[in-house]
């Protein structure tokens, strides 16, 4: 028998077009128990995968613990995955003009604004690209402020060996319960260390079982209180969290998910494919939730998206279902 090309991956979501499947979203996905066992689990969840900036909460923790001194708002952007939006701008220009720092210090690339608005907004005002508006310039800026905090050097926080991250190595590691296996960089310049999917889950967990006071709990806190700043308008995580309530979502690059609900089960999710259009994760990552007895009425009407034929629906994106 031929070997799979992707032995670790199972079908999670199909896209079926009158009647025919059309496509096929392989991936893996675990879930974890309130009480921390795994109750849910599909394809492979323990070989090492990059969790890209689903790991943005655990390195805005090891910031704080650093000694940033970060707003709410200014918190949650730097958890988040911006869009670019005003809002989410001013929040990094405040976090950098509270160090006394430029956004030239900030080691992430320049960038288009994400949200459709803001850029045509920006285009029509004879803008350009810049590092502010990167979906990553929060995590930056609270990067650069832990270092001013710490009085660590500025120019190479970026660097592996910096004692910056080496603190998010050792937080990470902490909160997941397991050694990184792996550092490369990311998209946006900053080190990005792997663990196992189980691992992803379990930091997430941990956080929520931080102590009242503690970095971990500030972090998810301010995530749930302004998660239009984790994201942005009609952004898959903003709109999970403002449909359940006390619900954490943050996605990562390349098909990653992870979701956290108020009583503490934890559900991580990559598609193999990368995901491109953000829809695969989703269903996925409320899939699991469901199984583990989370109740999603609210958001439900996201386990399923239209295929469009001549502007009509005539078939849709779903979940597979594992039985």
């Amino acid at each position: 028998m031929r070997e799979s090309p992707l032995p670790e991956y199972v079908s999670l979501v199909e896209v079926v077009r009158g009647g025919f499947r059309e496509g096929v979203h392989y991936g893996a996905a675990v879930g974890l128990t309130a009480s921390g066992e795994i109750g849910y689990s599909r394809g492979s969840v323990s070989t090492p995968m990059l969790p890209r900036s689903a790991a943005k909460p655990f390195q805005a923790a090891a910031a704080l613990r650093a000694g940033a001194g970060l707003g709410d708002r200014e918190l949650a952007v730097a958890a988040g995955s911006h869009s670019g939006q005003g809002i989410h701008v001013a929040a990094v220009e405040k976090m950098l003009a509270d160090i006394g720092l430029s956004p030239d210090a900030l080691g992430c690339p320049a960038a288009w604004p994400m949200d459709r608005r803001s850029y045509r907004a920006l285009l029509r005002a004879g803008g350009s690209p810049s590092k502010l508006q990167m979906n990553c310039s929060g995590k930056h800026a609270a990067m650069l402020a832990a270092c001013v905090g710490r009085g660590w050097s500025v120019a190479d926080y970026l660097s592996p060996g910096h004692p910056l991250q080496v603190l998010v190595r050792e937080t990470i590691e902490e909160l997941c319960g397991e050694p990184v296996t792996h550092t490369v960089t990311d998209g946006c310049g900053a080190p990005q260390m792997a663990v196992s999917l189980s691992g992803l889950a379990r930091g997430l967990r941990a956080m929520a079982h931080a102590v009242e006071g503690s970095p971990e709990a500030a972090v998810l806190r301010t995530m749930r209180d302004f998660p239009e700043y984790v994201a942005g308008e009609d952004r898959s995580d903003t709109r999970l969290m403002r449909g359940l309530p006390g619900l954490v979502a943050k996605i990562g690059a390349e098909g990653v998910l992870v979701l956290l609900a108020p009583a503490g089960e934890t559900v991580a999710v990559k598609i193999s494919d990368g995901d491109p259009q953000s829809r695969a994760r989703t269903m996925a990552g409320l899939t699991g939730l469901r199984a583990l007895g989370v109740d999603i009425a609210p958001v439900s009407g996201m386990l399923n998206v239209d295929v469009l034929g001549g502007g009509e629906p005539v078939g849709n994106v779903r979940p597979i279902s594992s039985t």
